[in-house]
């Protein structure tokens, strides 16, 4: 019979009105006769459930279309569903023709560009192609009342309240009641089903798909959807009737009235927004379901609401009652949770939410309550948890999808947060509910989308988050949830709550339904110390990745954030900084001393606080407070923080490579950290950790050695440079200093000399050079050359612009005593130096001329030494007294003699004896006469000749001396012209044979190639070469630390034009927060004068003759941050081992320039990035930037035009122009609405590796977004996806962000080479170009011959 039925209904074309009416009313017979009994297994009803409900709405459908039941009709068939409700087929036959109907209904209200809802194509063919648009929202509003309020379906008197259970329980014998029928048994079950319908309708409506088609906000809504109508007139299609009605448009449906006999159901369809698709296949697998809501979670798919999502209100005033009444199941709420009849509206709202009017909370439910009847135990309220469950995380999806500046209706919100609290509680055994676990899947935004009067829920989710994070096994009631999905979706919450303790200070919390009891948390100040626990304990038992490493964000924006406020505060208690940072006018101005721009601002988040009812941050004095603030100090964090961190990077993360990045990273930002009272003990302990930590990795067996392993022990020699840098004094500790020089020594060669104290050294020379890989050997190197060189004379009196002396050849030699006042060019300076190469890594340039304040004739070298970490001068003197003492030697041009006594004595003339007088008496013999004659061995003419020569110059030196003598003996005067005086001293010296000689370099060995290296250690250059200057210029702006770019933008609301966003810069309106932001990544500098990274290869690393005392070039004052756009001024940020620049494009300048071949960056930018720095981020900064002096940031500095100076690619060097080069970059995007984010135009503007956006909350606070390149390296720490940060803690933050991500981007890259390791290489080059090939000989007589010039 239901075949030929629905053949009929499919084929017949001449069916009338009445007939088609008698036929759903025979199907509506059939269905009543089967389905309304009680259900009894395997009974006739239960094996055709499915088949004839399916029969039943598929022809219901099609008769909309071709002759739209009469309300009597609806009346009747919705009255029989309700009956027909103990069947779990109704519900899920609802299900699919609600979702069939949801998917035509949203195609045409919202739109062409609407995502497609992904249902199956069965269910999808439920629904006749020829229906109308008309047709199928009356048909959808219809069919989703049909059950009436779906949440009755959790109150099994009123699913029994029917003739048939009466009838039955009258006739059983075993049955007292209606309730205790078994079919019911069921009801939870049926109740899961149909509040995840209408969950997938929610979520289709939010637009929560995992595949988000991209659309406009301004898609408007097809004018055939609609037309004119009556909205409160149910009118049916023209097809039912002669006379054509209009329907009511689709967005006044939500206005139409109910039959009264129905429960609440929707009540309006949005008017505007739009949706994405939720699977079917949700309905079945709750692990799906659950998953699928996490949409901030990293491994699943970046599921957002569409753009052309309704607002959070129309949605609510759909299904708000629905949802509100089930989340209120089995609390004490439960009984004012149930929706009005009829028309009542959300006005009603207020009158349901009190608790001292019980009969209000009642009104239109039913008279039989569970408190009068016992229910069984199988469907007490608890057992429709999961129900309630999915209520709740389909609440949590509709208030977490508000956008930006959207108002929902106070009423929603209060029930809302009536509903999360009793969702959050939390019982002795400490077991996680579904209910809580949905809240918790579905709330990761709650707390960072602006909600109004969210905080209060602040302790309920403290509390419910102390049940999930601090445990290594969860408990679950349910076992289908995944543990790690929700430990994630936890720190998502915690990372929302972490700022609140210090922003709001001793703000109270108040309480949602007033108890009269004190409430155990009453201020944020309470929080801390529980969050921080809780913080703690949740990284000692994380054994994801990827949730570790948001833990470690997470732990690193608390020290941070409690460093820099106690910083501030300090600072107000001593007058240090003034309120000039609270306004616009003075943030630029703070920004330009480095030791004083990071006052961190955090007086306006007193500010902030008085105007939400707190107190200032100089009243922290008087809290009443019931924690030791000690325990949760800067200081006590930075311990604890500390020693978790690499004890269990030793224990448990050593093996993954993430994890260990993150912890590396997170340490290196605490050696940044600026703590007074920090203790030396515990740096050392970090210190002996990392080394630990390098010894342990490369102890590994050769089959677990790895890029990865080998990315890890870089990032750990990286992390102790910065640890010692910021700590010299670590240096001073004699165990220290061992341990570190021991780890370099293992780096290099790949062993220690010593591994035990027992055992005797190996000597360099008798070691096998081995290292775990040259990377390794490289980062080893780059360690012992910063400990010799840059720890405690970091930064130096060049300032941290640069590692290299600012001096050059031209410079030297203007000073020197010969210069005649000429021009000095660049080539003859370099000519007045000799140069040498010392084991093919270090270029001497040796100047022997005496500068002009040399005040002594001494011995004095000025020499350049250029090596791969730096260009150092030095000036030498060969002393022979210390120069306290060297005016006390009196020189006289003759000091004379004392005169001759008058009494001259007798002079006894004697003769020399040198033999005896008997000599010549003593016959010779044979042996005399073996030695024979001079003359006698004249072989030749001219070696005769020579000995006649010798022979005359013998007998002329025999008169001389005894006319001398002869001439004494007459005179008795005293003869001065004969006596002996000291020489003048020397003025003139060849210092550079003097200084080698010194250093050892002068030694034959020196001077001879090995078997092992075929060129000798000290080799000398060819300076007369033209080519020489250029290469000598070229190694010198090859820059001995890394160089990064970050971009930064502002996005204005609705912003999506890269015309618009780059014009921002130029206005004076932005926001204080994001100029605010701006001063604390960097401070100023002048692009013409400064010596080091300015965005551009081409203005980068200049040698300037100018004095740098000088003041910047004049700019062309703004009135926006576009005075940095990298034309003629950037801000800059650097430390030893990096360098970056922070620009703000503004468009003006256009310049072409070729792009990067290795790292996806450009060698320069239109737009110039500009660096910043803040003084506790870098230790040394604050004293170095008080010695150079304010640098002015007011930017009256007018700039000349806004023409840049543009370096033709044919003028550019041919070595810079063709290398590899790696300056990654960062955008660092402000948002004033977060929708904005997935529409910015990253790639139209560059390649940037990590897109940071930053939106400010209402609070003060602000949220972050990250956005990056997909991979093993795609983010890096401590922001991290979703975290709410302060605005003192932002620009420390963001910067290393930034400068992390870049550092993993060149670990990711096999072709990478260290900074130091490209100079080596360059000079390398200079060697094999120039090098003097000579002899020994020549050699030595080369150092003789002064250079001409």
């Amino acid at each position: 019979v239901l075949r030929r039925v629905q053949e009929l209904a499919h084929q017949s074309q001449i069916m009338e009105r009445e007939t088609w009416e008698a036929l759903l009313s025979f199907l509506l017979a059939i269905n009543d006769a089967l389905l309304s009994p009680p259900a009894v297994k395997d009974d006739i009803g239960d094996q055709l459930c499915e088949r004839v409900l399916g029969v039943l709405f598929e022809i219901w459908l099609i008769a909309c279309v071709k002759s739209f039941p009469s309300p009597t009709l609806w009346k009747t068939f919705r009255e029989m569903c309700m009956n027909w409700r103990h069947r779990t087929g109704l519900v899920t036959q609802w299900t699919r023709v609600n979702l069939a109907l949801t998917s035509r209904l949203l195609a045409f209200l919202y739109g062409p560009k609407f995502p497609i809802l992904n249902i199956p194509k069965e269910d999808m063919d439920l629904v006749p192609e020829d229906m109308t648009n008309e047709c199928v929202a009356q048909a959808w509003y219809r069919f989703l009342n049909s059950l009436g309020n779906p949440v009755e379906l959790s109150k099994p008197i009123s699913v029994s309240n029917t003739q048939q259970f009466k009838e039955y329980a009258l006739k059983s014998y075993g049955v007292v009641d209606p309730t205790y029928h078994p079919c019911l048994a069921s009801l939870p079950n049926i109740f899961l089903k149909a509040m995840k319908g209408v969950s997938a309708i929610v979520d289709a409506y939010l637009g929560l798909y995992n595949e988000l088609h991209v659309g406009g906000y301004e898609e408007a809504v097809d004018s055939d959807a609609v037309c004119p109508a009556n909205p409160l007139v149910p009118t049916p299609p023209a097809s039912r009737k002669n006379i054509i009605l209009g329907l009511p448009r689709a967005g006044q449906i939500m206005s139409m009235s109910r039959s009264t006999s129905a429960n609440s159901g929707p009540a309006s369809t949005p008017a505007a927004g739009g949706s994405s698709s939720a699977s079917t296949q949700s309905l079945v697998n709750p692990t799906i379901m659950i998953a699928t809501v996490t949409g901030t979670l990293s491994d699943q798919q970046n599921l957002s609401p569409s753009p052309l999502r309704p607002s959070c209100n129309s949605i609510l005033h759909l299904f708000g009652l629905w949802l509100f009444e089930a989340s209120f199941i089995g609390t004490d709420l439960s009984r004012g949770g149930g929706s009005p009849r009829g028309n009542r509206n959300c006005a009603d709202f207020p009158n349901q939410m009190g608790g001292s009017r019980p009969s209000s909370l009642s009104a239109g439910s039913s008279s039989l309550t569970a408190e009068s009847v016992d229910l069984p135990p199988g469907l007490l309220p608890e057992r429709f948890e999961s129900g309630r469950a999915e209520a709740l995380g389909a609440l949590c999806r509709i208030f977490c999808s508000k956008r930006t500046g959207e108002e929902i209706l106070p009423v929603y919100l209060a029930r809302f947060y009536l509903a999360v609290q009793h969702g959050l509680a939390v019982g002795p055994d400490k077991v996680v509910s579904e209910c809580l676990a949905s809240i918790l899947l579905n709330s990761s935004n709650l707390l960072r989308i602006d909600l109004d009067g969210v905080n209060v829920l602040a302790p309920s989710l403290v509390t419910a988050l102390e049940t999930v994070l601090p445990e290594r096994e969860v408990k679950l009631t349910a076992n289908y949830i995944n543990k790690a999905d929700l430990r994630r979706a936890a720190i998502h919450l915690l990372q929302s709550l972490l700022t609140l303790p210090l922003h709001f200070s001793n703000m109270p919390i108040k309480e949602l339904l007033p108890t009269g009891e004190r409430p155990a948390v009453h201020n944020f100040n309470q929080l801390k110390p529980r969050l921080v626990n809780l913080l703690i304990n949740a990284l000692q038992v994380e054994v994801e990745a990827g949730n570790t490493q948001m833990l470690l964000g997470c732990l690193m924006l608390t020290v941070q954030d409690s460093a820099a406020l106690e910083e501030a505060e300090l600072r107000q208690n001593d007058r240090y900084s003034d309120n000039s940072a609270r306004n616009s006018i003075g943030i630029f101005h703070a920004a330009s001393d480095t030791g004083s721009h990071m006052s961190d601002h955090t007086s306006v988040s007193a500010d902030l606080g008085s105007q939400h009812g707190g107190t200032s941050l100089t009243e922290h004095s008087g809290l009443d407070s019931t924690f030791d603030t000690a325990t949760d100090s800067a200081h006590a964090l930075f311990v604890r923080a500390t020693y978790l961190v690499c004890h269990r990077l030793i224990s448990s993360w050593k093996s993954d490579l993430s994890t260990s990045l993150a912890a590396l990273e997170m340490l290196s930002g605490l050696a940044r950290i600026n703590i007074p009272e920090q203790d030396a003990l515990e740096c050392k302990r970090a210190v002996k950790w990392l080394c630990d930590y390098i010894v342990t990795q490369c102890s590994r067996p050769p089959q677990a050695h790895s890029k990865d392993l080998h990315s890890s022990i870089v990032a750990a020699f990286q992390a102790c440079v910065t640890w010692l840098v910021h700590h010299p004094y670590l240096l001073g500790d004699k165990e220290c200093l061992s341990t570190v020089v021991e780890v370099a020594e293992l780096g290099i060669s790949g062993s220690k000399s010593q591994q035990k104290a027992s055992n005797p050294p190996v000597m360099k020379e008798e070691k096998v050079l081995n290292p775990a890989s040259r990377r390794v050997r490289d980062a080893a190197e780059n360690l012992l050359s910063v400990v010799m060189e840059q720890v405690g004379y970091f930064p130096s009196l060049s300032g941290s612009e640069s590692l290299s002396s600012l001096l050059d050849e031209s410079t030297l030699l203007l000073q020197c005593n010969s210069w005649g006042g000429e021009q000095v060019t660049n080539r003859t300076a370099v000519q007045a130096f000799r140069y040498f190469v010392i084991d093919q890594t270090v270029v001497l340039g040796v100047l022997e001329e005496s500068l002009g304040n040399s005040q002594d004739p001494q011995p004095t070298v000025t020499s350049i030494i250029r090596c791969p970490s730096n260009k150092a001068v030095w000036t030498l003197q060969l002393r022979h007294l210390p120069r306290h003492k060297s005016g006390q030697v009196q020189r006289m041009a003759n000091p004379g003699r004392p005169l001759a006594m008058a009494d001259l004595g007798a002079r006894k003339d004697s003769k020399p004896c040198f033999f005896p007088d008997s000599i010549e008496k003593i016959p010779l013999c044979a042996a005399d006469r073996s030695i024979p004659a001079v003359e006698s061995i004249a072989g030749d003419e001219t070696a005769a000749m020579e000995l006649d020569r010798l022979a005359r110059l013998m007998e002329q030196q025999s008169i001389l001396e005894k006319e001398l003598s002869h001439k004494i003996e007459e005179e008795d005067s005293y003869s001065v012209e004969f006596e002996c005086s000291p020489p003048e001293p020397c003025s003139e010296f060849q210092t550079a044979r003097l200084i080698l000689s010194h250093l050892g370099f002068l030694s034959i060995p020196a001077l001879r190639g090995a078997i092992d290296s075929p060129v000798p250690r000290l080799v000398a250059l060819d300076n007369e070469n033209p080519q020489f200057v250029q290469d000598i210029e070229n190694l010198d702006r090859l820059s001995p630390r890394t160089y990064d770019t970050i971009h930064a933008y502002y996005v204005r609301s609705g912003q999506s034009s890269v015309t618009d966003i780059l014009a921002n810069s130029c206005s004076g309106d932005l926001s204080v927060l994001y100029l605010e932001m701006l001063a604390a990544l960097g401070w100023p500098v002048n692009v013409a004068t400064h010596p080091g990274w300015t965005g551009d290869m081409n203005s980068s690393w200049k040698q300037t003759n100018e004095e740098r005392s000088e003041p910047p070039s004049p700019l062309v004052s703004g009135p926006g941050p576009v005075r940095f756009d990298g034309s003629s001024a950037i801000l800059y940020w650097a430390d030893v081992s990096s360098e970056l620049a922070i620009v703000v494009p503004s468009g003006a300048h256009q310049d072409s320039r070729p792009c990067s071949s290795q790292g996806s960056a450009n060698i320069g930018q239109d737009n110039i990035s500009t660096h910043s720095s803040s003084s506790h981020d870098t230790g040394k900064d604050a004293d170095e930037s008080e010695d150079r002096g304010p640098v002015s940031l007011s930017l009256d500095l007018d700039r000349e035009g806004f023409t840049r100076r543009k370096v033709g690619r044919t003028h550019q060097p041919p070595d810079l122009r063709h290398r590899v080069i790696i300056d990654h970059k960062v955008a660092v995007v402000w948002l004033e609405s977060l929708e904005d984010a997935a529409v910015f135009p990253a790639s139209d503007l560059n390649n940037y590796c990590l897109v940071i956006f930053v939106h400010p909350l209402a609070t003060g606070l602000l949220r972050i977004k990250l956005s990056g390149i997909t991979g093993k390296m795609s983010l890096a720490t401590p922001l991290v996806d979703g975290m709410v940060v302060s605005r003192r803690a932002l620009g420390p933050l963001v910067r290393q962000t930034a400068l992390n991500m870049c550092r993993r981007r060149r670990l990711d890259q096999d072709s990478y080479q260290p900074p130091h390791v490209r100079r080596k290489l360059k000079i390398q080059d200079l060697v094999q170009k120039y090098r003097s090939h000579m002899t020994e000989s020549e050699f030595f007589a080369h150092l003789f011959i002064s250079p001409k010039f």
